[in-house]
């Protein structure tokens, strides 16, 4: 389930056969020249809408913390999301005004929250436990809040940035729901990752990152070689004309 950064991008990725997608906070905000993270709710719920309406697999969002500070406002957001068409979302336990990961029983009273709104709008809650992100390499306080997300309702869960075949095997038994995982530089293949049960597979930010460095380097090299190289690895303008004159 890669994750692309606008309707173009998006729409490239379905043409290309990709069953579902993902929306990127850090993408998404790279478009509008800003950081992870300093995007509103209000753009992000109109980016959703764009991406659903130009593509024909289902969408899910990365809703980063629910843009609340409550159980209540967690759930207006999750209507709001269901209101545009996509098939789920996630949540965090990150919180960026603390600069710190929630306190457990509170993270989990977010997802419950967020879990009762989206089985009544039947999406799939994903449940995010930020640890391996934010520099806590604790597996088992991650699978002890995944654990806990999960008995709240979420029906998947993800721990970004975990890293070991082996310690996602051990995620994967021990929380006895769908897992999704991030597909990182030299971490486990696609297949690795199904072979010891992922269901999921996502990229986060990444293509957009890649996408952006191919940009920068070709601007690189036109202002200091005044060459065009990077032409060779261009998708050409037919090539391109033909994934967006499909739906």
């Amino acid at each position: 389930m890669p994750n692309p950064w606008d309707v173009g991008s998006a729409k490239l990725l379905a043409s290309l056969g990709f069953p579902a997608l993902a929306t990127t906070s850090l993408g998404h905000a790279a478009t509008l020249g800003r950081a992870d993270g300093q995007v509103t709710r209000d753009e992000l719920l109109v980016h959703v809408e764009a991406l659903v309406k130009a593509v024909d697999v289902p969408i899910n969002v990365d809703a980063e913390r629910c843009f609340g500070d409550d159980a209540k406002e967690v759930a207006r957001t999750a209507r709001l999301l269901a209101a545009t068409g996509a098939a789920g979302f996630s949540i965090e336990d990150w919180n960026p005004t603390s600069g710190a990961i929630d306190p457990i029983d509170v993270a989990t009273e977010r997802v419950a929250a967020a879990a009762e709104v989206a089985g009544q709008e039947g999406m799939t809650l994903t449940a995010r436990a930020e640890n391996h992100v934010r520099g806590v390499d604790d597996l088992d306080d991650t699978i002890r809040r995944l654990i806990s997300y999960r008995d709240a309702g979420a029906p998947v869960v993800y721990a970004p940035h975990l890293r070991g075949l082996d310690r996602i095997k051990r995620l994967v038994r021990e929380v006895e729901v769908p897992v999704n995982v991030i597909s990182l530089l030299e971490g486990p293949s696609v297949g690795e990752l199904g072979a010891v049960g992922v269901r999921r597979v996502s990229t986060g930010g990444a293509l957009s990152r890649g996408a952006f460095g191919a940009l920068e380097r070709a601007g690189l090299e036109l202002l200091e070689q005044g060459t065009s190289s990077y032409l060779s690895t261009a998708i050409s303008a037919a090539d391109l004309t033909a994934r967006f004159s499909n739906p």
